[in-house]
């Protein structure tokens, strides 16, 4: 049971922090928190890195370490591959993805600088 909890928690926190790579930005738009743009930077910065090194995310090693637990074997490649891949996205359209998250996070990035621009302006 508690191998189970385990890759339930590694695959909820990958979901979690995908979810915040890509769209903390507007959170941090639409709530004016300077701090957390600054952590979504660093959020974005890390996912590129592990997209652009073919990396293995920790939470992978994770999820795996808990398979093992309840007698199944590690799966091939990281979690994109495993549970993104052909759900959010077609197989094999990966570098489309990428282009989408990137205008996303782009955009976010840009929202937030502008707002913050105004926002000075006005005081």
């Amino acid at each position: 049971m508690g191998y189970r909890i385990l890759i339930a928690a590694a695959v909820g926190a990958h979901f979690a922090f995908l979810a915040f790579g890509i769209f903390g930005g507007f959170l941090a738009w639409r709530w004016r928190w300077r701090w957390l743009i600054w952590l979504h930077v660093i959020s974005a910065g890390w996912l590129l890195v592990i997209v652009a090194a073919g990396l293995s995310c920790p939470l992978t090693w994770l999820e795996d370490r808990g398979r093992v637990g309840v007698g199944l074997a590690p799966l091939n490649g990281g979690f994109l591959d495993n549970h993104v891949a052909g759900v959010f996205y077609p197989h094999g359209y990966e570098w489309a993805a990428q282009i989408v998250v990137a205008v996303i996070v782009g955009v976010s990035w840009i929202g937030f600088a502008v707002r913050s621009k105004l926002r000075d302006r006005v005081g």
